[in-house]
Formats: structure tokens, sequence, C-alpha cells
């Protein structure tokens, strides 16, 4: 009963197997079970020590209740209770569901007995300071770790994207978002910057701000703006009455929650603001949909633009790249719990701005600054030690 998988259970049970309920029903009262099993188990156990004692004296005198309480003793360790519940624990559904109705029945003649066992247990626990605790419900860790157990029972594929949908809840939409000095935009006022974005934009979403770039006024679709020019309409009054209202999103929210968040708004993208209400970056579906199916936009063996692999096997990387997507390209485990970039990781090492040609070992990498500038890091070549 105790090693039957509940999880199993409850499937076939919900499939209205009349065996699972009724296991299902014994072991939502486990208190009575116990007492009921236990009950018939010691009572047969104490008949058969009496039983032994008796035939030994009357047989053989006293001098043989020793021997056979140690014969009886092995008796009862081998044949009913080691290799029987060995058994049982290795067959629980084989043993436990057909053997449900006898216990049933049991339970119910000596219900009165096993009421009153029950309730001098729970007295002694209470005095003892233990209380009656919840059902074991799985924490995530839990649950990733049964997903990773049942992999003989579903694709590789498939136990790779539970797992990302468990790992949902621990990432934020600041380390997926693209960030800020990454964002295409153009200030709404300025018909030359709108219409020269239109000829050059590679997306199908346009950012628009009025005099700063944190003072994002809404999104544009280029489905829209193609409208109006089949319609020869275009003028920047057109154009705004195209925008559509921005949606924000508050930095340190997890991507499952902003998934919940996209469904119910009906959204496909947001800006991610800090506390001060300051552009941070912008977190679109797609992305959070990658972090569960993987990227669908690459082909295999690809890498993303910011990093470059050589031919010797290292790698010149853009230090502005975030350190999640060097952990998937590269396949290594870089902590990204303060810094999300690489940049912001080395600083962070180092306690200081660097010079090039200074080189450090994170983790294991070799990471090589191959050129600064006033600004910070521009260039760094990564190499993973074996």
């Amino acid at each position: 009963m105790m090693a039957l998988n509940r999880y199993r259970l409850k499937a076939l049970s919900a499939k209205n197997n009349a065996q699972a309920k009724r296991v299902e029903k014994l072991l939502n009262k486990i208190d009575y079970l116990i007492g009921g099993i236990l009950l018939g188990n010691n009572f047969v156990n104490i008949l058969a020590a009496s039983i032994a004692t008796l035939l030994s004296l009357k047989l053989f005198g006293e001098g043989s209740v020793i021997v056979a309480s140690l014969v009886l003793t092995l008796v009862i360790l081998v044949f009913a209770e080691n290799t029987p519940k060995t058994f049982a624990a290795k067959n629980p559904e084989k043993i436990a569901l057909p053997a449900s109705w006898i216990l049933e029945i049991l339970i119910k003649i000596f219900k009165p007995l096993i009421y009153l066992i029950s309730i001098i247990s729970k007295f002694i626990l209470k005095l003892l300071g233990l209380k009656n605790v919840s059902k074991d419900i799985l924490n995530s860790e839990e649950l990733r770790m049964a997903v990773k157990d049942s992999k003989s029972q579903m694709s590789k594929n498939y136990q790779s994207m539970l797992l990302n949908i468990i790992d949902l809840e621990k990432v934020k939409v600041e380390d997926i978002m693209i960030p800020h000095h990454e964002l295409v935009s153009a200030d709404a006022n300025d018909d030359e910057e709108l219409f020269e974005q239109f000829k050059r934009i590679q997306h199908n979403r346009l950012l628009l701000f009025e005099g700063s770039e944190n003072n994002i006024i809404g999104t544009i679709h280029m489905r829209d703006i193609l409208n109006i020019y089949a319609k020869e309409e275009i003028n920047l009054s057109k154009i705004k009455e195209c925008i559509r209202e921005p949606y924000f999103i508050p930095e340190g929210t997890s991507l499952s929650q902003q998934l919940e968040h996209f469904k119910k708004q009906k959204r496909r993208l947001g800006i991610v603001v800090d506390e001060y209400g300051e552009v941070k970056g912008m977190v679109v579906l797609d992305d959070i949909l990658e972090e569960i199916v993987g990227q669908f936009t690459s082909s295999q063996g690809e890498t993303i633009e910011e990093i470059q692999i050589q031919s010797d096997g290292s790698y010149l990387v853009d230090p502005r790249v975030s350190i999640r997507e060097i952990n998937t390209e590269l396949n290594v485990k870089l902590p990204f719990d303060s810094a999300k970039t690489l940049n912001g990781l080395i600083l962070e090492q180092l306690q200081s701005f660097p010079q090039h040609n200074l080189s450090l070992k994170i983790d294991s990498l070799i990471i090589e600054i191959i050129q600064v500038s006033k600004q910070g890091i521009k260039l760094v070549k990564i190499t993973k030690i074996n």
C-alpha cells in the first residue's frame, strides 16, 4: 500500500478503476489502514507464538521454549515478513489492488477497535508535539526529479520541454529581454526618422517615443504601415492613428507569470521597466516560447550573431550578450543571479575596469579581453577548458 505510486493510482482512479478507488479511499484514512493491518498482523504473530509455546511445552518440556521461539522467529521473518513484503514492495499494484477489498472488510468488522487504537495513538502523538501533516505535494525540485526519472516513458524533447516549463518560475523577464541599447525605435514626431526606419526595419513592430527613448508612447505594426502605403495615404497623422498603447512589465516578473499576463492581456510584447519607470528592455512572447521548446528561428548548429566560433575552437563574443545565451550556446553553467550579461559578470569578478589582453578564468572558461573602449569592454575571446 505504501509503495504504490500515488499519481499512477490517481490516473487509474480517474479511469473508474474500482480497485484503485478503493485503495485511494483506504489511503485517505491512513491511520485506520495502518491500524487494521497491524491489528491483524500482531494478532496472528502473537497467536502463533502462543501456540508454539504450548506445543513445545507439551511435546518437549520447558527447556524447548527458547528453541521454539527462535525457530518461530526465523519462520515469521522469512515467510511472513521479509519475503512477502519485499515481493509486495516490488509489485505494489499487483498485490495492493486485489487485496484492498479484504482490508476494507477487515477494517469495517473491527472498526470500533481500530477507532479506539487510532484515538489513543493520536493522543500520544499530540503529547509528543506531532500534529497531522498535509498530504504530500511535489515541489518544483521533486517534480523536476520525477520528470527526469520518467525519461524511459517519454522522448528527450518532451522531457526537455517539461523541465523548461518547471524552470519558468525561476527565470525573470530581464534574463531573456532584448536590452534597451538593442531596441529599434524612432521619434514619433520626426517624419524623416520614421520613414527611414520604415525602409530598413527588419522587425514587424517598431517602438515609438517622444522626446526621450525612455518615454515610450507605443508600438506600430508594419502591417498597418503597409496598409497606409497601399492606400497612398502615408502621412504623420495617419501613422499616429496606428500607434498601439504600450504594455509595461515590472522588472523581476517571472516568465511563468508573464506568460499568463500575455495570455490575459492578448499581448505579444511588453516593455520591461525598473522601479523608477526607466526602460530596461523588451520581452516578446516568442522569447518565452523559445525558453520552453528551444530556439526555433535558427538552424541546428548555427550560433547567434554575438557569438562566433573560431577555427581553433575558441569563441569571439560581444560581451553585451546575456549569460543565459552563452550558457545555451556553449553548454556551460555561468552564474547569472546578479550579473545578466558577460560584461557585467567580468566587472563583477574583477571589481575594476579591465585593460585589453587581460585574461581570467570563470567556471570552465578562460576569458581573454581583446578590445576595450571608454564605455566598456567591446570584444572578448572565450576558450573552453576540457
